[in-house]
């Protein structure tokens, strides 16, 4: 017995490892870089005059803690779900090379968007939004702290899309770190408060498949809007992406490619 409970402790550890290396080093890299050293030049990109106390980002700190807990600990199931032979697709996966890892990769973070879509609207429904996802909308005014500042009921829904995708589609080994690497990078720019997507000559996004800051902030202050969180398809299908996106997201962003004719439009939207 004692060993075993070693041997788990030594498993919670080693998937704890990764997730708060992640979370330190780009909620922290994301809040020095844009809210401390490059505030001045960015003060044009900024979506919202007020920034959130220090007290709100400690909060988000501890929540989110607690979230990276509960990913360590449904990384143990998923170690003794393997053992058990639960996840046979990984080595056919393997087998296919690494041009399978680069499908797997794509399927990941597309599969993951889809999944967030539709959880995230569930969690909307007034008879679970009080559970599942109260927390992460305390942080009215976002920060990068923000990314994982989750209810209980939310954190197990997100890590629920790692524990379940590998067992319906054949993933690559490794192929999902770097997917949830993609989705830590990608949540604490999306919570930043700063717009970074520059913007085409019509206005519109560079890349306007991509959520920018603008539309998941948007998002904070008016819940009913922009569940997505990677690409703005599932909105735009659903007819949930907010009417006021675009001019808001115009206010804000930068037009490298606009004549002075078009930045002075711009700047007076």
């Amino acid at each position: 017995m004692p060993s075993s409970i070693a041997d788990l402790a030594h498993i919670w550890l080693r998937e704890l490892e990764p997730t708060l290396t992640r979370y330190v080093i780009f909620t922290f890299g994301v809040w020095l870089l844009l809210w401390v050293g490059l505030r001045p030049l960015l003060r044009a990109r900024k979506i919202r005059e007020e920034t959130p106390p220090p007290k709100q980002l400690a909060t988000e700190l501890m929540f989110s803690l607690r979230s990276m807990a509960i990913f360590a600990t449904m990384g143990v199931v998923m170690t003794l779900m393997y053992r058990a032979g639960l996840y046979p697709l990984g080595a056919i996966a393997d087998s296919w090379g690494p041009a399978w890892f680069a499908v797997s990769l794509v399927a990941g973070i597309v599969g993951l968007d889809a999944w967030f879509y539709w959880t995230h609207r569930l969690m909307h429904d007034p008879r679970l939004f009080r559970r599942f996802h109260r927390r992460h909308h305390r942080s009215n005014n976002p920060s990068p702290f923000t990314a994982y500042s989750f209810d209980v009921g939310e954190a197990l829904v997100l890590i629920g899309y790692v524990v379940v995708f590998p067992m319906v589609f054949p993933m690559s080994s490794g192929a999902m770190q770097w997917v949830m690497l993609y989705q830590i990078v990608t949540n604490t720019l999306l919570h930043s408060g700063y717009e970074l997507m520059p913007a085409r000559r019509d206005g519109r996004p560079m890349l306007d498949f991509i959520v920018t800051t603008t539309h998941h902030d948007l998002h904070h202050a008016q819940a009913g809007w922009n569940y997505a969180a990677w690409f703005t398809w599932w909105d735009r299908w659903m007819g949930t992406e907010h009417p006021e996106y675009l001019a808001r997201y115009a206010k804000a962003a930068w037009r490298p490619f606009a004549g002075r004719r078009d930045a002075e439009v711009a700047s007076s939207i």
